[in-house]
């Protein structure tokens, strides 16, 4: 199976995304289109391009929690402020998934779900991939 696999961005959870934007602001990033509200998620996301190009360029992805219960409002909870995720964009989600299932690693969301700018999204349990809680993305 071959895919193209890129960095698509970083997420990082953060209690309020004004207060998480002061750094990358500082840094000269601009917030790219507006934040948007994942319902299914209870989160509310705000993207930092690294480059002029949003659409190939990695992203810092900003995470505000709706409330305690959601699964942002959960990691701030037991962990803090910080990295909650590393998200890959891929060609073809569904045939991965597949691909990885077989393989014997654990997923999260075995049939993708909706998530920010209209894409789908899955994600890899971190006991799989040596911690790190996996994003997978496709446009």
């Amino acid at each position: 199976m071959k895919q193209r696999i890129e960095i698509d961005h970083i997420g990082i959870a953060t209690n309020s995304l004004d207060e998480g934007s002061k750094f990358w602001k500082l840094l000269g990033l601009q917030s790219q289109g507006d934040d948007e509200f994942v319902e299914d998620q209870g989160v509310t996301t705000r993207f930092f391009p690294l480059s002029k190009s949003i659409t190939s360029a990695p992203n810092i992805e900003l995470l505000e929690p709706s409330g305690p219960d959601t699964p942002i409002g959960k990691f701030l909870e037991k962990r803090g402020v910080g990295i909650q995720q590393l998200c890959l964009s891929v060609d073809n989600l569904v045939e991965l998934i597949s691909h990885l299932m077989e393989n014997g690693i654990t997923m999260i969301d075995e049939v993708p779900r909706k998530g920010a700018h209209n894409s789908i999204i899955a994600f890899v349990h971190p006991k799989s991939t040596g911690g790190v809680l996996v994003e997978l993305k496709q446009r």
